[in-house]
């Protein structure tokens, strides 16, 4: 479980959106690659992933101070309520498997047909042209590949995933020998009953076909393909950043003056009396239907983070927000698994995805008592970030690269080695958390040492050495 649920942050980090990810997932789920249950884990880690785009948009605004403080704060909200679904569906799943057999009784009461000519992707007809003129890939050559059983000779392994061009050409003609056999003439059947085989001479073309360039940019260029991966995901990288950068300070220009104190107003409003308790879930809506549309939770969450920054969205206001956003983002792989050949695996894996995310909202927002806890948590790191700003790319590096990076190799050691090395830091953890809550709160009933953190060294309960 926990090797798919890191596998699936860092998938998703390197797309840059849950909405790919788990349609690849959905993909590999109906390919048979993948069984469903191992297919949840690694949903759940797309849904932490794709936040990663909303906290680099936030360093954007890392030169001004208070900005910096409220757009890091509404780009983490989204990570804090990722990581506490986690922390409670992921044990929940693994002890009862309740998304599973849910969505399998769903799936099974329904009468399913493929729908071939689903549209998976409503972008693709403004993508397509550009992506197409970079680097085109061979996707039943990836397909291949995965299919290939472990440790058997599988010659596509050493083939290139990048597509290559052949054309046919005419290189010259050669006689050709052409035997025909008839049957002999009414006449000549009394004497003899054996066919007549006449032989005559034909010139013929010679084809070949051969490597062309393809019309692509990309095409030939004599690298691996693992030093071109590196180098499309460094220029697109490159790309996203610059576009990220140009969109906050198109936002910033756009709506400052009169024009901010009307969208603050209309975005932070609330329904009158008695429908005041609709207003978070209306947001919701308003986030899962810009989603849907845009097909991209990194795009909405992205596009909301600098405002949050300026002023114009409150954080309480862009909670609800981003919980839509999470919603809207599952109708991509629900679209991808009615268009898929096994639609009853892959599309019992897309309505994981949605539950996931429904249960999540159910505990951590419509649990009134447990509503403040991510907003919270997200003020308290907004606040960290504004006072260190080295905090931000230490947070952003941990989170989505090292951790789960470290977690995902552990736990490719087997279930002894990954409890031997993180029961006692999950303790270690637990006893800290008491231990700070108690400092605030109890402080009498500690020991006068561990009243506060003074003993330990300043570089262990301080960032300021830092």
């Amino acid at each position: 479980p926990f090797a798919g649920l890191m596998l699936g942050v860092l998938a998703t980090v390197l797309v840059q959106s849950s909405s790919t990810s788990t349609s690849i997932v959905v993909s590999m789920v109906s390919s048979g690659i993948l069984e469903v249950q191992p297919a949840i884990y690694v949903i759940m880690g797309a849904n932490i992933g794709t936040s990663v785009t909303n906290t680099i948009v936030a360093m954007t605004m890392a030169g001004e101070r208070d900005q910096f403080r409220r757009a890091f704060g509404g780009a983490t909200v989204h990570d804090m309520f990722n990581w506490l679904s986690v922390l409670v569906l992921l044990p929940l799943e693994v002890i009862t498997g309740y998304l599973y057999h849910m969505t399998k009784a769903m799936v099974d009461s329904m009468n399913l047909e493929t729908d071939k000519g689903a549209k998976k992707d409503f972008l693709k007809k403004l993508t397509n042209p550009f992506t197409k003129r970079v680097v085109q890939i061979n996707k039943k050559l990836i397909n291949k590949i995965a299919e290939c059983a472990p440790g058997s000779p599988c010659p596509e392994r050493y083939e290139s995933l990048v597509v290559q061009c052949y054309e046919t050409i005419k290189t010259g003609v050669k006689n050709v020998t052409v035997f025909t056999t008839a049957m002999p003439t009414a006449q000549a059947a009394v004497a003899s009953s054996v066919p007549v085989v006449t032989k005559s001479w034909s010139l013929v073309d010679v084809e070949e076909e051969v490597s062309v360039k393809c019309d692509f940019l990309f095409s030939e260029t004599g690298m691996s393909d693992t030093a071109l991966g590196v180098l499309l995901l460094f220029l697109s990288l490159l790309l996203l950043t610059t576009c990220l950068l140009m969109m906050v300070k198109l936002l910033k220009s756009m709506l400052m003056g009169r024009m901010a104190i009307v969208v603050r107003k209309a975005v932070n409003a609330d329904f009158g009396y008695p429908f005041g308790w609709f207003t978070g879930y209306f947001a919701m809506l308003i986030g899962a239907g810009v989603t849907i549309l845009v097909q991209s939770s990194s795009v909405t969450t992205s596009a909301l983070t600098p405002l949050v920054g300026i002023g114009l969205i409150s954080l309480e206001r862009m909670y609800p927000l981003t919980l839509g956003a999470n919603i809207g983002t599952t109708f991509t792989a629900i679209l991808a698994a009615l268009a898929s050949s096994k639609i009853q695996y892959s599309l019992q894996v897309a309505l994981a995805h949605l539950f996931f995310n429904l249960s999540g909202i159910f505990i951590w927002y419509t649990i009134w008592p447990l509503r403040p806890v991510p907003i919270a948590l997200a003020i308290k790191l907004g606040n960290t970030v504004a006072d260190y700003r080295w905090f931000c790319l230490f947070y952003l590096l941990s989170v989505f690269l090292i951790m789960p990076a470290v977690v995902f190799g552990i736990s490719l050691a087997g279930w002894e080695v990954f409890a031997g090395v993180f029961i006692p830091v999950g303790l270690l953890l637990i006893a800290i958390v008491v231990i700070n809550q108690l400092q605030v709160r109890k402080p009498h009933i500690l020991p006068a040492k561990l009243r506060n953190w003074n003993f330990l060294p300043e570089c262990m309960h301080s960032l300021a050495p830092m």
